[in-house]
C-alpha cells in the first residue's frame, strides 16, 4: 500500500470516528458559532464600537471585534484538549500497538487527525460567520483570503504543540493534564480573558511568539482590515516546522 493510500484510508477512518464522537464534533464544528451568537445576544457591548479610540476598530462593533478570539479559542480547544487525549486514548486502549505491526508510520496517524480537524475547523469558521452575521450582526472579514491563511497556520501551529503532547503522554489522563495546562496558558495569550490590545506591551510581545497568540493576532488583522500580519504568520510557520517533526520523532506506539 502506498503512503498516500494509507494516509487516505486513515483519514477516512478518523473522519468516521470523529463524527461518532458527539462532544468532539460539537466543539470542533458548532462551538464557535454557538458561543459567538450567545455573546452577541447577551453582552451589552456587542453593538457598541469595538474601540472608539482606534480609527479602524471604531468602525466595527464589539461582537465583530471578538470574532477572531472566538475562532482562536475553538482551535485551542480542539488542538490542545481533544486531540492529545484522543491519541493518548488510542495508546491506552492498544489501538496504536496494533497499528505498529503495519507499515504505517506514526506521522500518518498525526497527519490524518490534523486533516480531519482542520477540515472541521474551516467548516466551523464558516458556520460561525454565517450564524453570527445573520443573528447578531457580525461584520464580514475585511481580508477573507488572509483570514483563511491565518486560520490554516493557526490550526497547524496549535496542532504541532498538541501533537508533541500526544506523542509523549503515556496515558489519556496525562495527555488531558498536559493539554489543559497548555490550553489555559494559550487562552491567556490568545486574548480570551483580556483582549490583546488592552494588555501591557510586554505581554503582547510575549503573546506574539506563542502559536495561539500569533494566531489571534493574524486572525484579527485579517478580520479587522489591519496590515498584513507577516510576523505572526512566520511565528506560526516556525512552530509548525519544529513541532510536527519533533512529535513524529518521539511518538510512542505503547
Amino acid at each position: 500500500m502506498s503512503s498516500t493510500s494509507a494516509l487516505t484510508r486513515l483519514t477516512v477512518v478518523e473522519s468516521r470516528l470523529f463524527v461518532r464522537e458527539p462532544s468532539g464534533a460539537f466543539f470542533a464544528l458548532l462551538f464557535p458559532a454557538v458561543l459567538l451568537t450567545v455573546l452577541g445576544l447577551v453582552m451589552p457591548w456587542a453593538d457598541l464600537p469595538f474601540d472608539d479610540k482606534d480609527p479602524i476598530l471604531s468602525q466595527i462593533n464589539g461582537i465583530t471585534g471578538y470574532a477572531p478570539t472566538v475562532l482562536a479559542l475553538a482551535v485551542a480547544t480542539v488542538a490542545l484538549s481533544t486531540f492529545p487525549t484522543t491519541i493518548a486514548g488510542y495508546r491506552s486502549r492498544g489501538v496504536l500497538k496494533r497499528l505498529s505491526t503495519t507499515p504505517v508510520p506514526p506521522s500518518r496517524i498525526l497527519v490524518a487527525q490534523l486533516l480531519v480537524n482542520l477540515g472541521a475547523l474551516v467548516v466551523a469558521a464558516v458556520l460561525m460567520y454565517v450564524l453570527g452575521a445573520t443573528v447578531v450582526g457580525v461584520g464580514a472579514p475585511a481580508q477573507p483570503l488572509v483570514l483563511v491563511l491565518a486560520l490554516v497556520l493557526t490550526v497547524l501551529s496549535a496542532f504541532a504543540v498538541g501533537a508533541v503532547i500526544a506523542a509523549l503522554a503515556p496515558t489519556a489522563a496525562a495527555a488531558t493534564g498536559w493539554g489543559m495546562t497548555a490550553y489555559f496558558a494559550s487562552l491567556f495569550f490568545a486574548g480570551v480573558w483580556l483582549p490583546l490590545p488592552l494588555m501591557p506591551d510586554a505581554i503582547q510581545t510575549m503573546a506574539g511568539y506563542t502559536p495561539l497568540g500569533a494566531g489571534s493576532e493574524a486572525l484579527a488583522a485579517a478580520w479587522w482590515g489591519q496590515p498584513f500580519p507577516t510576523a505572526s504568520l512566520l511565528v506560526m510557520a516556525a512552530w509548525t516546522a519544529v513541532g510536527v517533526p519533533v512529535a513524529a520523532r518521539f511518538f510512542r506506539w505503547s
